[in-house]
């Protein structure tokens, strides 16, 4: 079994709570007579009330016999240093963006920590039903971004390669696999993109101690 490890990092409504609640249900485990809640991640009073990530939460997926570690994060602005406290314990992120609205301010803040962290940020075009989406256009704003925030010519890669979704409808899907059926090309994406994680059973075990 190989670990990925990676975070969903997105504008405020910008579909990434529901993108994890798709990529929940294409675990090999999933039972789908039992389901999952909506927004089964936000789990915390305050943001099943408003509507919001407030806490990074991590879970976890089995996927074609591997292990996809999932880290959603707040999208909202103030929550910003507790996107950057998680982005340092993941080996990649999917950057979910508005299919006509583009990048935004919080799109901005978290894309610049992920490259000043080294990370390739995968990129999720989401809402491609939306009759004015404009992809083509949200990927030069991206360019455009990616470019003023110093990324290398290896952290711009993935800008040729965008993963399109319909989030709440459990779709994506990329040029070089058109067909949408579901969410799996975004995981097949990502086991193909993201790094495996260090994983030595025979290591001495290590935890880390805080104090609280």
């Amino acid at each position: 079994m190989s670990f990925r490890n990676i975070a969903i990092i997105a504008h405020v409504d910008h579909g990434k709570t529901t993108l994890v609640d798709e990529l929940l249900k294409a675990d090999d485990n999933f039972d789908a007579r039992v389901g999952i809640e909506e927004r089964a991640m936000d789990s915390n009073a305050q943001e099943q009330e408003r509507g919001i990530t407030i806490y990074s939460k991590n879970t976890g997926i089995t996927y074609k016999g591997n292990k996809i570690n999932i880290v959603d994060t707040p999208g909202h602005a103030d929550f910003g240093s507790e996107v950057e406290r998680v982005l340092r314990t993941v080996d990649s992120v999917c950057l979910v963006v508005d299919a006509y609205e583009g990048p935004m301010p919080q799109t901005k803040f978290v894309l610049k920590k992920s490259l000043e962290l080294g990370l390739h940020p995968i990129i999720v075009i989401n809402k491609m039903d939306k009759p004015s989406a404009r992809a083509d256009w949200v990927v030069d704003q991206l360019f455009d971004l990616f470019v003023q925030l110093g990324a290398t010519d290896e952290q711009l890669e993935h800008l040729n390669e965008p993963v399109y979704a319909i989030a709440r409808e459990g779709l994506a899907w990329t040029d070089e696999n058109p067909e949408k059926k579901d969410i799996t090309p975004l995981l097949d994406f990502v086991m193909n993109k993201v790094p495996e994680a260090p994983n030595d059973s025979e290591a001495p075990l290590k935890m880390q101690i805080a104090n609280l």
